[in-house]
């Protein structure tokens, strides 16, 4: 079978010192192949936010092994991992992070803008990404003049315009009503089925859980349950 995109080897992550250290992680082993939507899941302080700061490059692990593509990504450097995420994983999070007075469209180069990439390249790219999550015609618009639904499928172009290999979601649909929630599930599922897109995806609803492939789910620095969905949504 082959390598997992990215694994955990018995991962702790650890804070503090004496009696006053806290373990967020508490020797996890998991693995996410290529293609997966997993959606990851706990209350909080269970450290599934702190596993996705790992999955996401974003941080290293006090001890074990977070692989990556076949690196060992917690030993990588502060500016090593800063490549391998501008070239392999995209993220989305609660809050959008746009730039407000930017349009659509600038706010979805920015990662091309880090890359080095010509300006008529990387324009055409973010058009292209806007149109693939419905919002051809809306590239001009601020942030400001969008609302929250299309404001979080302007942060998911960001994301996919540099063609990641993994798609990181933190609560994608925390800021957004029911309605526009399942709308946006419903774009990343399409990515995941037709694009072979990764997705890890942090969520603490269960509706929004069911999009995933498979759920895991953390207690206390540890994967108390995983298992994969019965009936996707």
């Amino acid at each position: 079978m082959a390598e997992p995109l990215l694994s955990f080897t018995e991962v702790w992550k650890s804070y503090g010192q004496g009696e006053a250290q806290v373990h967020a992680l508490a020797g996890v082993d998991l693995a996410i192949r290529a293609g997966e939507f997993v959606a990851i899941m706990g209350p909080s302080g269970s450290g599934k936010s702190t596993s996705m700061n790992i999955i996401g490059c974003l941080d290293t692990p006090t001890s074990g092994r977070h692989g990556f593509l076949g690196v060992d990504a917690g030993r990588l450097d502060r500016s090593q991992r800063a490549v391998l995420r501008n070239l392999y994983i995209g993220f989305v999070f609660q809050g959008y992070n746009l730039l407000p007075r930017t349009t659509a469209a600038e706010n979805v180069e920015l990662p091309l803008i880090y890359r080095g990439v010509a300006t008529t390249e990387r324009r055409k790219a973010a058009m292209n990404a806007l149109a693939q999550v419905g919002l051809a015609g809306r590239e001009h618009h601020t942030p400001a003049e969008l609302s929250g639904g299309q404001q979080q499928r302007v942060a998911i172009a960001r994301a996919i315009v540099t063609r990641p290999t993994l798609l990181v979601a933190d609560e994608p649909t925390g800021n957004l009503d029911t309605q526009r929630s399942h709308e946006i599930m419903e774009l990343l599922t399409g990515l995941n089925r037709d694009e072979g897109l990764t997705i890890a995806m942090v969520t603490h609803e269960g509706d929004i859980a069911a999009y995933a492939d498979r759920t895991i789910d953390f207690l206390d620095g540890k994967i108390v349950s995983h298992g994969f969905v019965e009936e996707p949504a």
